[in-house]
């Protein structure tokens, strides 16, 4: 039966003895339910025999004897042989040569016995270094794999926790607080009605054409059919039954386009109900403030434009 190289290096670290208790007992089952793979356990178990044989047996020293009689109440003298301990069962014991000793020299000591002599170390094979050079590694690159996947574990965890349950970090690993501003379109506001109004002295020719913006309340005066007069100044004036006597809005000026913000003093009501008149008076417009020249031309505002509709 082919076994794959992960199984061939449990078979050869447990033969070493550097697996863990679960690592054993799993390689323990796999020997009981797989006759083939148990084979192959005694047989790295057989080549690595040798490793053994390379421990030098540890011979233990007299005053530890002599501390075991004390402990036990011997108190007769009598000789303890020593024992070599070897580490290893494949260790086989050098006989002890006895010297004799009266008991009158020997007293307390320990028997004088020869060293054991050391074993022959017995090298490896070029394949079973392999095989204990790769089991290391291993086992190296398990415990490295293990480390960096509890790593990856607790980024993850942290990166989480700042998603979702920032609070039960601590503050050095919670993220910063972005505020967002968001900026709300205000619609413009309704834009103003719009007036005109024809200025004139007959239905068939206006003279002038006076439109006025509500919002603002500025008026324009566009010059059409109007001819100018030597040494005299059109003015315009506003005449309403609320007022007492006509308010001068200003001289109309010698251009096409007269723009003023006159109508600013009076409210949205005079204004509309009111009556535009153009007067002639001297150059430069009635001295007094009150309208001295004749009413050439008059007109009333209309609406053009609704408001809130212009643009649309």
């Amino acid at each position: 039966m082919e076994f794959t190289e992960d199984h061939i290096a449990l078979a050869a670290e447990y033969a070493l003895g550097t697996l863990d208790a679960d690592e054993r007992a799993q390689v323990e089952l796999t020997m009981a339910a797989n006759p083939d793979f148990q084979a192959m356990v005694e047989a790295w178990e057989r080549r690595l025999a040798a490793l053994h044989q390379m421990v030098r047996p540890i011979e233990p020293p007299a005053e530890v004897w002599e501390r075991i009689r004390i402990a036990a109440g011997l108190h007769a003298v009598q000789p303890i042989p020593q024992l070599a301990i070897p580490l290893a069962p494949a260790h086989v014991e050098t006989p002890v040569a006895e010297t004799d000793v009266s008991p009158e020299i020997a007293g307390d000591a320990p028997v004088a016995t020869e060293p054991p002599s050391e074993p022959a170390p017995t090298g490896l094979s070029p394949e079973s270094k392999r095989v204990v050079h790769f089991a290391v590694r291993a086992k190296f690159w398990r415990w490295g794999a293990l480390g960096a996947g509890s790593m990856a574990a607790s980024f993850l965890a942290i990166i989480l926790a700042q998603l979702f349950q920032p609070e039960i970090l601590p503050p050095p690993l919670r993220p910063a607080v972005r505020t967002q501003v968001v900026r709300v379109a205000t619609p413009p506001p309704p834009m103003p009605a719009q007036y005109v109004a024809l200025l004139q002295s007959s239905a068939s020719s206006p003279a002038f054409i006076l439109t006025v913006d509500a919002g603002s309340k500025k008026f324009t005066v566009r010059k059409v059919g109007a001819s100018e007069e030597p040494g005299k100044s059109y003015e315009l004036w506003l005449v309403s039954e609320k007022l007492q006597r006509p308010r001068s809005l200003g001289v109309i000026g010698g251009r096409d386009f007269t723009t003023r913000a006159a109508l600013a003093a009076f409210d949205d009501d005079t204004m509309h109900k009111a009556t535009y008149a153009v007067t002639l008076e001297p150059e430069g417009g009635s001295p007094t403030g009150v309208a001295t020249g004749p009413i050439v031309f008059t007109g009333k505002l209309m609406e053009t434009v609704p408001q809130g509709t212009l643009g649309k």
